[in-house]
């Protein structure tokens, strides 16, 4: 079960204070979230991605400068499986960058992809016939139809311009619901509110939304 984070603004911001955060999460995080880490974040109005297979908190992160948005993803790998570079997320195709938390049991679906969350960007993509958040909700639907159970399924999916956000969950709430602050010039959304910060509400169950 891994740790989601997502950062949208109007005015740059630095990349290594929000993974911080991030990390600090993971790192104290009931659950191991040590198996890689990744992020994607814009530059020059172009998505850069970066995949390491350490933990996030054991990397460098002062390495990264300034952006308008970012996604960072820190992986706890299913049943300690798949530990490769390659399946770390975020996933990307463009012009969309996919990151996924939780665990499904008995999918009836049939999808390219390495592991399950790389099968679900995929899968919900194929609904996007010009209107990308009514193909989100019909491909999160039809998952949740042939799935024989959704331990929980918390997706981020963002273009330059609109983030996509679906959280289902069928046990543990305390830690498989997102978080959300936003205001006039910042969205932030992630896995845990960070510690002491005020502002942050819970993006309830069953939320399939986008944010402009």
């Amino acid at each position: 079960m891994c740790r989601l984070l997502l950062v949208k603004a109007t005015r740059p911001f630095g990349v290594q204070e929000q993974l911080e955060q991030l990390a600090h999460i993971s790192q104290h995080s009931k659950e191991y979230q040590g198996h890689g880490w990744g992020c994607a974040f814009l530059e020059d109005g172009q998505w850069k991605l970066y995949k390491n297979i350490n933990p996030i908190w054991e990397d460098d992160l002062s390495q990264f400068g300034m952006t308008t948005l970012l996604l960072g993803h820190a992986r706890s790998a299913f049943k300690d499986e798949g530990i490769t570079i390659e399946n770390n997320m975020p996933f990307y195709d463009d012009p969309y960058v996919f990151i996924f938390n939780g665990e499904l049991r008995g999918v009836r679906i049939s999808e390219k992809g390495r592991i399950g969350g790389e099968k679900i960007f995929n899968f919900v993509r194929r609904f996007d016939k010009g209107n990308m958040l009514e193909g989100f909700k019909k491909g999160v639907e039809v998952i949740q139809k042939r799935t024989k159970y959704i331990r929980a399924m918390n997706i981020i999916l963002a273009d330059k311009v609109t983030i996509y956000v679906a959280s289902v969950f069928n046990e543990d709430p305390d830690y498989f619901t997102m978080h959300y602050r936003q205001d006039e010039d910042q969205l932030l959304i992630c896995s845990e509110a960070p510690p002491g910060e005020e502002g942050w509400q819970n993006i309830e169950n069953q939320t399939v939304r986008s944010y402009p």
